[in-house]
């Protein structure tokens, strides 16, 4: 579970809006028992901490007692971010640190805090063109022009620059540091992987020395954000897609705020994200679009993913001694109840992911049990050629199953070994530095750098994937799960086991080929 830092006093809202009560301290009467906005976040948040860490002035630190957690009070910026530094030096767990005075969904903390990115910041981007590298085609803006306004801050965030094709922030904007060509705004969580927990605690403490060089519309995340980039740290990014946040600082805010959230349905948003963003084609458009309510119907009764993997196991079986019967009825039955057992292999995971129940007994089960279910059915298709006289495939059975076994060995093994590669190291600057200039310069040597050889066929490759044929057709000659199933189930209905193993095995050829092409050339690198 991650260590939860509340930041309540920044910037100021007295010397904002001229208000005498704190953001987080204004009651939301709309909602069921008229909590205050710190009181929300409080009871979203007791799950992840039941002890987090208020930074907050001395004059609004009452707003803050009498809930559970640490009150440290400052009285400026160079306070608040001493702070920060003291509450996560030592820390042993990964980190969220998050205004006091947000508005937020519940999915939306979920999201942010399972990232496995080393940090994560949460930006809105600006509908711009951009070019082949994800960087946006605008001139460049002055930081005064691309400064929100003070009383709009809420809404527009901080300007920030980030590269959609390495998805992370390459530069942040203050009232002293420039942003070239901004493309988007910083809104408030930031979420931080304790590895980096040190590199924080010395950036803001830098930073604390410096705070003279920013605008009383400065914002604490904001600058701890400029500290990470600059000092070399990858920080993701992540929207809000069909989820809400919102800072809010009058009543205004407020009310406008939680009337707006009830427009978003997050049990829907909730339901979306279970469903895996990376599968493939067959997956996508013929399980996917559907196995989500059959899910989220699973969940609510009461049905674990354990359960539904059972469910998926035995649709398998099923299936292969359909096949095994040979019959042209039995091969049609066993398409489709092979389709329907990896059906059910997906909802086991949208289960879990809806329902959040993880554990180690599930992901062995439905990493094992899906080769099993794999396998036994090609045991059924070789029984069944034999007794409908189609001949001897065992050959071809065994050939479609090494093959199998040896792409699913290389998949692992290649994942094992980039775990260990050590991360790329990224360019870093001065904190007192107003430009970006030579931050930008350092990324585009590095670009170019990267430009020539197997890095530029790589890159080549990755900027392709921007078309919408081209990326599935990436995700496709692989030869994924999704395909290996549809493949037995669509063949085996319509032909029978001989033609299936050769669909296997030629499919399967090509993409291990493919796979290991990619792998070597991105081992090189």
């Amino acid at each position: 579970m991650p260590r939860v830092v509340l930041l309540g006093s920044s910037p100021s809202p007295d010397a904002v809006h001229g208000q005498s009560t704190p953001p987080s301290a204004l009651t939301l009467p709309a909602l069921p028992g008229c909590p205050t906005v710190i009181g929300k976040l409080h009871g979203q948040l007791s799950s992840l901490d039941s002890a987090p860490v208020t930074i907050a002035r001395s004059g609004d630190a009452p707003a803050y007692r009498g809930f559970p957690g640490t009150i440290v009070e400052t009285s400026d910026m160079a306070g608040d971010l001493r702070a920060v530094a003291d509450a996560v030096e030592h820390a042993t767990e990964d980190l969220l640190i998050l205004p006091a005075n947000s508005l937020i969904h519940d999915e939306l903390i979920y999201q942010i805090t399972k990232s496995k990115r080393g940090a994560l910041a949460l930006i809105v981007k600006e509908p711009r063109e951009e070019d082949e590298n994800g960087d946006a085609i605008v001139p460049d803006v002055p930081i005064e022009e691309a400064q929100p306004e003070i009383g709009d801050r809420t809404l527009e965030g901080f300007p920030v620059r980030v590269r959609a094709s390495r998805s992370r922030v390459i530069s942040v904007g203050s009232a002293y540091h420039a942003v070239t060509r901004p493309n988007a705004v910083l809104l408030g969580p930031l979420y931080l992987h304790q590895k980096h927990a040190a590199t924080l605690a010395e950036v803001a403490r830098e930073l604390a020395e410096i705070t003279h060089l920013f605008g009383p519309e400065d914002d604490l995340v904001q600058v701890l954000v400029l500290g990470l980039v600059r000092r070399g740290v990858s920080v993701g990014i992540r929207g809000r897609r069909d989820l809400f946040y919102r800072r809010v600082e009058t009543r205004e805010q407020a009310d406008e705020a939680v009337a707006e959230m009830s427009t978003f349905n997050e049990d829907r948003a909730r339901l979306n994200n279970a469903v895996k963003g990376a599968d493939g084609f067959f997956t996508t458009y013929f399980v996917s679009t559907y196995s989500r309510f059959i899910a989220r119907w699973a969940a609510r009764r009461g049905l674990t993913p354990n359960q539904v993997t059972l469910i998926s196991i035995a649709l398998g079986v099923a299936a292969a001694a359909c096949f095994a019967t040979g019959a042209r009825t039995g091969m049609v039955a066993g398409g489709i109840l092979i389709y329907f057992a990896f059906v059910f292999d997906c909802v086991d995971g949208q289960v879990a992911r809806y329902a959040r129940k993880f554990g180690v007994l599930g992901a062995w089960l439905d990493a094992t049990f899906d080769r099993f279910k794999e396998y036994v059915v090609f045991a059924g298709l070789a029984v069944g050629a034999a007794v409908s006289g189609v001949g001897d495939v065992w050959t071809l059975a065994l050939i479609a199953l090494g093959l199998q076994s040896i792409k699913h060995l290389l998949d692992f093994s290649f994942g094992a070994a980039n775990r260990r590669k050590p991360p790329a190291v990224l360019p870093s600057m001065s904190l007192t530095a107003s430009a970006d200039t030579d931050l930008r310069v350092a990324l585009e040597q590095r670009k170019i750098a990267r430009s020539g050889g197997v890095s530029g066929l790589l890159k080549m490759w990755s900027n392709a994937g921007r078309y919408r044929a081209v990326h599935w057709a990436r995700k496709m000659i692989v030869f994924p799960i999704g395909e290996r199933f549809a493949a037995i189930a669509i063949v085996g209905a319509f032909f029978d086991a001989r033609v299936t193993f050769l669909t296997l095995i030629i499919w399967g050829g090509i993409g291990a080929t493919y796979s290991l092409t990619g792998r070597l050339m991105r081992s090189l690198v």
